[in-house]
């Protein structure tokens, strides 16, 4: 391909299908609407209901939103996910695994059940979604697999040993789908957010001398907002990318430079 062959249209993803797991809340709201705005029809699925909200944002882009009302960490949830996604918008070209958990506790009263817990919603469930949505991606020779990973996917994670390993293994996931996927044209990435303005931070931000303690490590010197995740998500779903593969992009505000 010729440098002049190059369009802005590398960045449309009109026409395409996606699924965004945890879509309807927090970062994955916005990454379903960015998806949107940029041509893609959307499911959602997840336990949580939003009134409506993430559905009427999407098609107030144009774009069509199914949802799938299921616990993706129940056994062939992620086939019936990918099958609703094939049935309503007629195949499957993204992925984003979205959804995620973190339960806090002091080191000593982290158990088992706070674990398992965890390793499923954050782990399991994004490797079993991943081989059913590649069983679609890989006879039609093209697909995006992005996974939402964190900063603590290169820290540690005081307060929740299991939100920082699973994170890590996401970060290792994405890269062994990479290396199992590019041959069919499939592009497996990871999108790492910093510390974020969202309902899950709200009780750091609400105090002062913690939050400054976050604003402090941050060269940007602010909280991220979601829309400063959009464009990054865009770029990973988009043919722009179809030569970046195995990578953790850090939306962070500069956070692990200090």
């Amino acid at each position: 391909m010729e440098i002049g062959e190059f369009s802005m249209d590398f960045f449309s993803l009109l026409g395409k299908r996606a699924i965004v797991t945890g879509g309807n809340t927090g970062l994955g709201r916005a990454f379903s609407l960015a998806l949107a705005k940029a041509g893609a029809d959307v499911l959602v699925p997840s336990v949580m209901d939003d009134g409506g909200e993430t559905a009427r944002l999407v098609e107030a882009a144009g774009r069509r939103h199914e949802s799938l009302e299921i616990d993706i960490t129940t056994p062939g949830a992620a086939a019936r996910v990918v099958e609703r996604c094939v049935e309503r918008l007629g195949g499957v070209d993204i992925l984003v695994n979205s959804a995620g958990v973190c339960p806090v506790a002091d080191v000593l009263e982290f158990g088992r059940a706070h674990w398992d817990a965890t390793v499923a919603v954050n782990l399991t469930a994004a490797f079993e979604l991943g081989h059913e949505a590649g069983k679609r991606m890989i006879p039609q020779k093209s697909g995006k697999i992005i996974n939402v990973c964190s900063l603590f996917s290169f820290l540690g994670g005081r307060g929740s040993a299991a939100y920082a390993a699973t994170k890590h293994g996401l970060a290792g996931f994405t890269r062994a789908y990479c290396d199992e996927l590019a041959m069919h044209n499939i592009q497996v990435n990871g999108i790492a957010p910093g510390y974020y303005a969202t309902e899950i931070t709200r009780k750091t931000r609400s105090d002062p001398a913690t939050s400054q303690r976050v604003l402090d490590h941050i060269p940007a010197a602010r909280w991220g907002e979601p829309v400063d995740l959009m464009g990054a998500l865009v770029f990973l779903a988009s043919r722009a990318s179809n030569y970046v593969n195995g990578h953790l992009l850090v939306v962070d505000g500069g956070y692990l430079v200090r």
